[in-house]
């Protein structure tokens, strides 16, 4: 902005708005929130602006108010025709006008979309890198059976990002690894409210719903047996799923559900179908595994 001519206090707040907004945007998204004090709609506004910046302050998101009966040089160097006007600003200009978010999930989608595109620096981003390689070592090390070592890499974990869904939910699926149902329990029940809706959670809770309904069976032979004599003694097959699921056996879970649903999907209220579901749900939605699963249980609802 030109300052040439300007009052000593436009100077000034020419010289504010850029230590303010400017140079910290270089870094930053910043948003400018236009307002002033007898605006009613402004007032209504702060609120939430206040509360969604405060939220993404880790994302590299800063909030400066400007008064525009104090600042009317800035107000006009933007074309402030009416306020509220909200502005998103990065490396000194505007990205985005937020005028329109009026409630909490608006303006946090306009920003996640805005955060999508901008290569910020900020202490979530740079949290994410130190864990990423981290969480990955614990996925590891429990994919490979020793869920011990597993539960020490991601009890660590949890004592650095206590809110991380990726951290949360291995946490999770490593005390259902080594039978620690309850606890795994007590891990899921303190889920933050911002990460329930997490895959990964999710995921989590499905295996711990597995785990509950399956107890670990030393010999099959025997339900293996009632099966093979009679295909549609359905509780049977049931039963020996769940015992294939709890060893581990998913492929000979997966073959006798999906038999049950050919010969009948509707028994007992679609338990079988309900069942090939949540073992979808804690194998992971974009496994190629149940990719292939899911092929087979359209071929044969739909044919």
């Amino acid at each position: 902005m030109a300052t040439l001519g300007l009052s000593e206090a436009d100077k000034q707040a020419v010289e504010d708005f850029k230590r303010d907004v400017v140079d910290p945007s270089h870094t930053s998204l910043v948003i400018v929130d236009f307002w002033a004090e007898w605006c009613g709609p402004c007032k209504q506004l702060a609120p939430v602006i206040e509360k969604v910046c405060a939220d993404y302050a880790p994302k590299g998101v800063k909030l400066v108010k400007v008064n525009v009966d104090e600042n009317k040089f800035i107000a006009s160097q933007f074309r402030v025709q009416s306020i509220p006007t909200v502005y998103a600003v990065f490396q000194g200009q505007p990205v985005a006008d937020l005028t329109q978010a009026r409630t909490e999930s608006q303006l946090k989608q306009m920003l996640d979309q805005i955060l999508a595109q901008l290569p910020l620096e900020s202490e979530e981003k740079s949290q994410e890198q130190e864990l990423a390689p981290l969480i990955a070592m614990g996925e590891q090390v429990l994919a490979e059976g020793d869920a011990e070592r597993a539960l020490s890499v991601f009890a660590q974990l949890i004592q650095m990002a206590p809110e991380h869904a990726a951290v949360v939910a291995g946490l999770a699926r490593t005390h259902i690894a080594l039978g620690q149902l309850d606890e795994a329990q007590a891990v899921l029940d303190a889920v933050p409210e911002e990460i329930t809706r997490d895959a990964g959670i999710e995921q989590a809770r499905a295996a711990l719903s597995l785990a509950r309904d399956a107890k670990p069976v030393q010999d099959l032979s025997g339900l293996e047996a009632r099966v093979a004599q009679n295909p549609d003694d359905h509780e049977a097959r049931f039963e020996l799923a769940n015992g294939f699921m709890a060893n581990g056996e998913r492929d000979k879970a997966a073959d006798e559900l999906l038999g049950m649903i050919e010969r009948d999907r509707e028994w007992n209220e679609g338990a079988a179908r309900a069942q090939l579901l949540k073992l979808f749900e804690a194998v992971g939605l974009e496994d190629p595994w149940v990719s292939a699963q899911r092929r087979r249980l359209s071929a044969i609802l739909f044919t």
